[in-house]
């Protein structure tokens, strides 16, 4: 059609009926069949499968080089995915030991880990055919689009590995839970129709040999998927792609740092430390927003003090305008003291800056020096992680006689962790299942842990007023208190 068709067609058809009519000819009949076949034409469009157009295509291409080396910090869940991968590669083995081909791999773990990046490099690794899909992808209003998506995914998977003459291909399915949650008994639903189509699909009835299909998966919500899609035969691995350790996001740093001016004085090893729980996204987000800093200050290269900012930056966001008055100030100075003159005293030099400058929502914070990894925690440990979550509210009690909105982060913290000491076995009430136990129950244990634990923090802030006092005048000053300064403070009090 011509660049002017549609106008000159919506001009012609009116002037056409009027003339039809004019002459004598019924057009109702006409004018029936256009809205039919106009009605048609949108459905079908509406209800095609997976789109063949140039964004679909660009989909369909294999992805940029990537090997598992160039992915950090998931040395365990790598190795099992490349165990499982070498069913693909190794058919002669699989065949002598009369082993029964894997159906899928569903990888599981934290926002940010890594497991797109995993599914990427399994179709280098295996040399097979990679398609990708969001499970949003094959969700739609009308019913039975979901399910010819699939099929038409597994149809073209199954054709380009035969055009291309590779011996298998990959699928793989972002966020599956969107399309893989639980059923609820009821059959009408278009997202149990589409789910049933994949689960048909795995099973291999319209499939052959050749080429193999591997489907790969990747979810945050494990617990969503519904158990059919789940069983042995179906998904067969399911590969936990965790936080990374201090080793790993060692190996994430100097991924990402391969390509970046770092001075000689930079430690990674310490960034590394510092970064305890930050997933490889956030790790990478700390290299790129070290450069920025570096950028910004005309710098040759990347120090220390610019991955420090960076920590900052990724974890309580970037430095805020805000102007606050001076009462807020003296506020806040007093919350932030009171976290770290607790943090001093239940572990001593742990404390690495008192800041007053805000960042994000924070009007304020505490740095804390690095740990070691730790996984498992002893009551006394998280008696001690709540009452540094408690010591702000605390000292605002203390000077002020009420607390203010800036303790909302600090008691959800606190709250999390007595619900952790509840699920654990750690409290007056024993071993027990929190959904077996009356709301009300409930909630005397936790004002009992919490009332025990403020008296506790108030205690240990009270024999401290000189520190406060000390430490106050130069933190309203200097908006920043190293560690140093801080500890010397408190030892002089």
């Amino acid at each position: 059609m011509s660049k002017y068709g549609k106008e000159i067609a919506i001009g012609i058809v009116p002037v056409l009926l009027i003339f039809l009519g004019y002459i004598g000819i019924n057009v109702v009949p006409i004018l029936f069949m256009c809205a039919v076949g106009a009605t048609l034409l949108v459905m079908t469009r509406s209800r095609g499968g997976l789109k063949v157009g140039s964004e679909r295509k660009g989909k369909q291409r294999t992805p940029a080089y990537l090997s598992f080396s160039d992915i950090g910090g998931q040395d365990r869940a790598k190795k099992e995915l490349q165990e499982a991968l070498d069913f693909l590669i190794k058919p002669d083995d699989i065949k002598r030991f009369g082993i029964r081909p894997l159906k899928g791999i569903l990888l599981t773990g934290p926002p940010g880990t890594g497991k797109t990046l995993m599914a990427k490099a399994s179709a280098h690794y295996s040399d097979s055919i990679f398609m990708a899909a969001s499970g949003s992808e094959f969700v739609e209003m009308y019913v039975g689009v979901g399910a010819s998506r699939v099929r038409d995914l597994f149809k073209d998977a199954r054709a380009r590995a035969q055009k291309e003459n590779k011996d298998s291909a990959i699928i793989f399915i972002d966020e599956i839970e969107v399309i893989g949650g639980k059923r609820d008994g009821g059959q009408q639903r278009e997202y149990d129709q589409t789910l049933n189509q994949l689960l048909t699909e795995m099973d291999g009835i319209h499939t052959d040999d050749f080429p193999r299909i591997l489907i790969m998966a990747a979810t945050n919500r494990k617990e969503m998927l519904d158990s059919a899609l789940t069983r042995p035969g179906r998904f067969d691995r399911h590969i936990q792609v965790d936080l990374p350790d201090k080793k790993g996001r060692n190996h994430i740093l100097h991924i990402h740092a391969n390509n970046k001016p770092l001075a000689e004085e930079v430690s990674l090893d310490k960034i590394a430390e510092q970064s305890f729980g930050f997933s490889g996204a956030q790790l990478e987000s700390v290299m790129n927003e070290a450069a920025i800093y570096a950028m910004r200050e005309s710098s040759e290269s990347i120090a220390q003090h610019h991955l420090s900012l960076a920590i900052d930056k990724v974890m309580l966001g970037e430095k805020s305008d805000r102007e606050t008055t001076m009462d807020e100030r003296v506020r806040v100075a007093y919350h932030e003291l009171g976290h770290a003159i607790t943090a001093e005293l239940v572990k001593a030099g742990s404390v690495s800056q008192v800041s007053l400058s805000p960042r994000g929502q924070a009007l304020g914070f505490v740095r804390h020096n690095p740990q070691q990894d730790q996984y498992l925690y002893t009551k006394s440990f998280l008696e001690e992680r709540i009452m540094i979550a408690l010591g702000g509210s605390v000292a605002e009690e203390m000077y002020y006689g009420s607390r203010s909105t800036g303790s909302r982060n600090d008691f959800e913290q606190a709250l999390q962790m007595v619900e952790t000491m509840i699920d654990s076995g750690l409290t007056s009430l024993g071993i027990v299942n929190r959904s077996q136990i009356s709301k009300e129950l409930l909630m005397i244990e936790n004002a009992s842990i919490m009332d025990q634990l403020i008296a506790r923090t108030r205690e240990l802030l009270e024999q401290h007023r000189l520190v406060f006092d000390q430490s106050l005048e130069i933190l309203l000053k200097e908006e920043v208190l190293s560690g140093d300064q801080f500890r010397e403070l408190m030892q002089v009090a």
